[in-house]
């Protein structure tokens, strides 16, 4: 391939220039700036996350807002006992003073749900839980629906007396003899309440609307006070603790090796992170402005279009040449057409015929037809797309 020889417009380069300080600064500002928010962001963590523990979501006793403690404290004050049990054995032993509601919001951890459908009395399941079937039979979930302000719809005293409530989660056909409210964006129902064996049987999508979040908007804690209220007890079944399986417990105290940590681990973990990053910015100042070097040639596009040929020819490659003449030809009707980038076949082929008055067959056949058989089929294929441009670009 011949080279061209370079004027001076071509040879003229700009001079290598040295960072300065002003121009270092520019380039490491944005960097250490986004140093100092991970700094304050580890160190903030370390403050004022020591010493809190996981968020445990519809626990009576986290205070947390994916926990339950406000309606803990609510159903107290109107005199009904909240005891959290963290077995189904523990929920069987509470049943026995009778008038009790068994609020159920995981069973995940249950070995035995068909255990839970044993305890007399009320009972209020919180979503599709696992084996939902046997807490509360004839009950199906049928969607998962968005949690939004939901009107009850529904003759149930505890649901037309709260009115509108965050509800959704899960939507469940509601069984002969029970009462769906809450109505899901589909045939379901968020809240389904039906008779059981000895009470009554409440589902509902989900917990959220009893969440320190959520409690104080819409009838959100009229409908939890409704449902659990009616009772002068609520079994709250909640998930045991973790035995430690993953944490060496130390002593009668049954400590894990986090509590025995000194209270400045943490804020040896936020200097290191500090010195690393400081050792960052040190290594990373030297990195100065793009120093502009000399081309070693300027070569004219005609001559890479020529030399691409040249390469197509030696290896027969008729038929990539054909689809890059093609994809060409495509890519510079289509804004003369009018058409939009992702234009299809058939539209393309239609546009041009009618803009040409050609053959709409003979025009597909040149757009996206197959490969030349040799390379005067591939030269005749060159002209007639030259001639279909200039004829589209004339009219």
């Amino acid at each position: 391939m011949s080279l061209t020889g370079m004027g001076p417009a071509e040879t003229r380069q700009s001079a290598p220039t040295s960072p300065t300080a002003r121009s270092l600064w520019r380039a490491s500002r944005m960097a250490m700036l986004l140093g100092l928010l991970i700094v304050a962001a580890a160190v903030a963590t370390v403050a004022l996350g020591g010493g809190g523990g996981p968020s445990r979501r519809l626990d009576p006793d986290d205070t947390s807002l994916a926990g339950s403690k406000a309606l803990a404290q609510l159903l107290r004050a109107r005199g009904v006992t909240v005891d959290r049990a963290d077995s189904v054995t523990r929920a069987r032993e509470l049943a026995r003073s009778g008038d009790r509601v068994l609020l159920i919001t995981d069973t995940s951890y249950v070995l035995d749900p068909a255990g839970l459908a044993t305890i007399p009395g009320d009972r209020v399941v919180v979503g599709d839980l696992y084996r939902v079937d046997l807490l509360a039979p004839g009950v199906r979930s049928s969607a998962q629906v968005g949690e939004r302000s939901r009107e009850p719809e529904c003759p149930l005293p505890a649901a037309r007396a709260a009115g509108s409530a965050f509800i959704g989660g899960a939507s469940f056909t509601a069984p002969r003899g029970a009462t769906g409210c809450y109505p899901a964006d589909d045939d379901g129902w968020t809240l389904v309440s039906m008779p059981n064996a000895g009470g009554t049987t409440t589902v509902v999508g989900s917990g959220e609307f009893m969440t320190n979040r959520r409690l104080a908007e819409d009838g959100n804690a009229a409908l939890a006070l409704n449902l659990l209220g009616s009772a002068k007890a609520v079994t709250w079944l909640v998930e045991p603790p973790e035995d430690g399986a993953g944490d060496t417990v130390a002593g009668p105290d049954g400590q894990s090796v986090y509590d025995l940590m000194p209270p400045g681990v943490g804020w040896a973990v936020a200097m290191a992170a500090v010195a690393v990053l400081v050792t960052g910015l040190w290594r990373g100042r030297r990195l100065g402005p793009v120093v502009t070097e000399r081309l070693p040639v300027v070569v004219r596009a005609a001559e890479t279009v020529e030399g691409r040929g040249r390469l197509y020819r030696a290896r027969r490659a008729r038929g990539r040449a054909a689809d890059v003449l093609r994809a060409g030809a495509i890519d510079r009707l289509l804004p003369r057409l009018g058409l939009a980038p992702d234009a299809g076949r058939n539209e393309v082929v239609a546009a041009v015929a009618a803009r040409t008055g050609q053959d709409a067959v003979q025009v597909g056949a040149a757009l996206y037809g197959h490969e030349p058989t040799d390379d005067a089929g591939l030269v005749a294929l060159a002209q007639y797309l030259d001639s279909i441009e200039r004829t589209v670009g004339e009219h």
